[in-house]
């Protein structure tokens, strides 16, 4: 019994590293660092049309893959181009930026054009519903 099986759940959609061991038509076999081994379908490679394989990856490659699940036959099952994903949405996170100043006056002009736009929009509504329109002179 492996250390993963107790876990499986926890590990579905962590990201790990490890390196390719073999290299098939379908796809290629990774062993992670932890020591367990599994494959990478050759559709999970990478986010184009993946017709060698060997353009993307090699053996002895290290690379980042993410675990999507364990199959029938207690293997696991990585995504190399997941993996990438999920690094370049943390790369690319930007913080916040820092709030305007916010005094009175800021404050007070911005409440006075928001009320100003309502006030208008009510009215506008309120004459379609009285029957109130002006007339287009000609």
């Amino acid at each position: 019994m492996s250390a993963l099986e107790n876990t499986d759940a926890n590990l579905i959609g962590k990201v790990f590293s490890g390196v390719i061991t073999h290299v098939a038509a379908f796809g290629a076999f990774v062993k992670l660092d932890m020591g367990e081994e599994g494959l990478v379908h050759i559709s999970e490679v990478a986010n184009e049309y993946v017709t060698d394989i060997t353009k993307f990856v090699s053996v002895g490659q290290k690379v980042t893959v993410k675990i999507l699940t364990r199959n029938k036959k207690n293997k696991l099952e990585f995504s190399i181009k997941k993996a990438t994903e999920v690094e370049e949405k943390i790369s690319q996170y930007i913080p916040p930026k820092a709030p305007k100043s916010n005094d009175f006056e800021t404050k007070v002009s911005a409440f006075l054009k928001k009320s100003e736009e309502k006030q208008v929009d009510i009215r506008r509504n309120l004459k379609s519903k009285q029957g109130i329109v002006k007339k287009r002179a000609k």
